[in-house]
Formats: C-alpha cells, sequence, structure tokens
C-alpha cells in the first residue's frame, strides 16, 4: 500500500513538474508579441517615416485590446467555465496569425493598429488564463507558482527585444520570428494537465465581481496592483527608448543598438527575480513579498532617473536592477486574489483584476512619450516612483495580516 501511494504521489509530482514547465515555456511564447512593434519601431519609423502618433498608437492599441479583452473573459466567465488549455491555445495561436499579417499591410494606417488591438485582445487568453492552469496545482506553493507564471511573462515581454537586437534594422525578420514563437506556445499548452485543485464555474456571477469592491482583502490586493501598474509597462514599454536617449546624452556609440539590449536584458532580468520571490513570499508572506519589491523598484526608479546622462554602464546596471525589482510584486498580487476568492471564481476575479490594470496601463502608455516630450525622460522616469509608492500604502492592511501570521 505504501509503496503504491507512493507510486501515485510520484506520478502526481510528475504531471505538476511537466505541466508547470510546459505552462511557462507556452506562457513565455503566448506573450512574446506584445511589445513587438515597439522593439522594432525604431527601425520602422526610419525606413516608412511613421509619425509619432501613429507609432504610439501601435503600441498603446495592445494596451487597450487587452483591457477589452480581458473585461470579455470576465463579464462572460469564459476562464472559469471553459478548459482554460483549449482557451488559451487558440488565443495563442490567433495572435500569431494577426502578427503575421503586420507583414503584409501599410503599417501607416489604421488597419495596423487593429490587429494590434486584436493582438492585445487574444493575449487576455493567454497570461490570465495561465494563472488559472498555475493556481490549480498548488495552495501552500501559491505564491511560487503564480511567481513563476508571471517571470515566463516577463520573459515573453522581452523576447520582442532580444529579436530586434539579433535581426538588426531588418525588422521584417524579427516580425516573423515572433508569430513562429506564439505559435510554439499554442502548441505546447496542449500538453498541460489541470490540477486537484482546479475548479470550473457553471456560468457567470455578478457576485465574483463584487467581491473586488466588498472583500477588503481582495480590494486591497487589487489596488496594490494599480500602482504597481502605474510604473510597470511604461517601463517595458519606453525603457529602450530612455535608456537610448540617455546613452545619447552621454556621447555613447551605437546608442540605439545598446538601448535595445538594455531593454532586453532589464525585461528578461526579472524572470528569476519572480520566481525566487515567489518562494519567499511562501514562506514569509506574499503581501510583504510585494511591499519590498514596490520600495525597491520606486527607488530605482528614482536612482535611474538621477543617472540620466551620465556614464552609460551606470545607466545600464541601474535598468537591469530596476528590472529585477519592477515585477515580482505583481505576482503577489493576483496569488492574493487567488488565495481570497471562492475558487471557482479565481479566474474571472484574476482576469478582472488584470483587465482593471491594463486599463490604466493604456493610459499612461500612451501618455508617457508626450511627457517625455515636453518635460524630458528624466522627469518621466522619476514620476514612476509614484505608483509603487501609493502600492505600497495600498497593502498595509494584507501586510498587517501577514505580520500577524508570523507571529
Amino acid at each position: 500500500m505504501a509503496g503504491a501511494d507512493g507510486t501515485v504521489q510520484k506520478g502526481a509530482m510528475s504531471a505538476k513538474a511537466r505541466t508547470i514547465t510546459f505552462l511557462l515555456i507556452a506562457t513565455a511564447a503566448g506573450m512574446s508579441l506584445w511589445f513587438m512593434t515597439a522593439a522594432i519601431l525604431p527601425d520602422i519609423a526610419a525606413e516608412l517615416g511613421l509619425p509619432a502618433a501613429q507609432q504610439t498608437a501601435l503600441t498603446s492599441a495592445v494596451q487597450a485590446g487587452f483591457v477589452a479583452g480581458a473585461l470579455l473573459i470576465a463579464v462572460t466567465g469564459l476562464a472559469d467555465r471553459l478548459d482554460p488549455r483549449r482557451l488559451f491555445a487558440a488565443c495563442a495561436f490567433s495572435t500569431a496569425l494577426a502578427n503575421a499579417a503586420l507583414l503584409v499591410i501599410p503599417l501607416d494606417g489604421g488597419l495596423a493598429v487593429a490587429l494590434r488591438f486584436l493582438t492585445g485582445a487574444l493575449m487576455a487568453g493567454v497570461y490570465p488564463v495561465g494563472m488559472k492552469i498555475a493556481v490549480g496545482w498548488g495552495i501552500a506553493d501559491r505564491g511560487l507558482l503564480v511567481g513563476a507564471v508571471v517571470g515566463a511573462l516577463a520573459m515573453g515581454k522581452s523576447i520582442p527585444y532580444g529579436l530586434a537586437w539579433a535581426g538588426g534594422a531588418d525588422w521584417r525578420l524579427a516580425l516573423g520570428a515572433g508569430s513562429l514563437v506564439a505559435s510554439l506556445g499554442a502548441g505546447l499548452v496542449l500538453f498541460t494537465r489541470l490540477g486537484p485543485h482546479h475548479r470550473s464555474a457553471t456560468g457567470f456571477r455578478p457576485g465574483a465581481i463584487r467581491l473586488a469592491l466588498t472583500d477588503r482583502r481582495i480590494r486591497a490586493a487589487y489596488l496594490g496592483y494599480f500602482g504597481h501598474m502605474w510604473e510597470l509597462y511604461i517601463f517595458w514599454a519606453w525603457i529602450g527608448a530612455a535608456a537610448t536617449a540617455s546613452y545619447i546624452a552621454a556621447g555613447a556609440a551605437e546608442a540605439a543598438s545598446l538601448g535595445k539590449l538594455t531593454a532586453f536584458l532589464a525585461i528578461a532580468a526579472g524572470a528569476p527575480a519572480c520566481v525566487l520571490a515567489g518562494r519567499l513570499a511562501d514562506r514569509v508572506g506574499k503581501a510583504r513579498v510585494a511591499s519590498g519589491a514596490m520600495v525597491a523598484s520606486a527607488g530605482l526608479a528614482l536612482l535611474t532617473a538621477a543617472s540620466f546622462g551620465a556614464v552609460p554602464a551606470v545607466t545600464f546596471m541601474l535598468c537591469i536592477l530596476w528590472g529585477i525589482a519592477v515585477i515580482p510584486d505583481s505576482a503577489q498580487f493576483s496569488a492574493l486574489v487567488a488565495d481570497h476568492a471562492p475558487p471557482e471564481w479565481a479566474g474571472s476575479l484574476l482576469t478582472f483584476q488584470t483587465a482593471l490594470g491594463f486599463l490604466l496601463t493604456v493610459v499612461t502608455v500612451q501618455l508617457a512619450p508626450a511627457v517625455a516630450a515636453h518635460f524630458g525622460w528624466q522627469a518621466l522616469l522619476a514620476c514612476l516612483a509614484i505608483g509603487p509608492a501609493l502600492g505600497v500604502l495600498a497593502m498595509r492592511p494584507l501586510v498587517r495580516l501577514d505580520e500577524q501570521a508570523a507571529r
């Protein structure tokens, strides 16, 4: 009996490890098209002479599309009603097609913006749904599981910058390679399994969304997440441009290429930090880890702003450190929502959380280059510290709960 039990348990652990491994690769691949146009914009603009408004629209349309898609999934309860693996696969493969279409249409028109909007909407069926799959595999290690998924998200967001850097000025090569990567994610997720804690809902219940307002623990996690999102997507979308401007001010050679490399490494560096923070959060408390990450991120925003135009090596190092600090808290906000939500409503609440957070980023990502144009990149980078500072204040009730649990 003991041997049989041991075999079953070992098999379950093997299924969990295999599923999480495939899920992480699929998430990174499926989310790899988010900053595709942002990464190659300098090369597109140089070749096609795109106006600044079109460049910004191609980037911010993804944010707006994600909000629309996430709200649709939250309101319909699709993440809780359908097999999340099939929803994930269908959305990831469709993003690959929408991205590939950019190779054959004019990039200076409304159709290109519409395709970027569609890409964002479809990715709402990738990342939040991936979290739904992950939280079904554990409770005691949920911080680590969600941290790993967010780490995969960070790695995926870095991929376009890596492709753009490797492809040089050939932006079409990077665009096509991005679609192939997303297709890989669509296929891999079909090899995952649903965990023992996975729950499905028979239909949408408005009470699932009302919990975001009425449950003080979920509300605090939402508010902390909003402070985090104020900063995160401006950093991810524009750190390459900001770093390039800083390198130019410092008189660095090959400033544009170095800016792409900086963005790639800064975003990718956050991936392992998410896993380490998730493991720590399961031991000392998710809220405490999230708040600590926001304190570090706010401080690095100010330091990076202060170093603008300084020795390139200093700016480069600070950008990498900021990239490490800016993302680990994201997973813990999601894990806190999953902890305090009814299991059958977790998908809707996680998707609604991301929808509201990304709605904020539609505004911030759109305004960021305008603020930089009027006040300078240095001022913009300093302003990013406001979000995590407010997030720390919002998380105080949950931090107190962590402290009480630790006593």
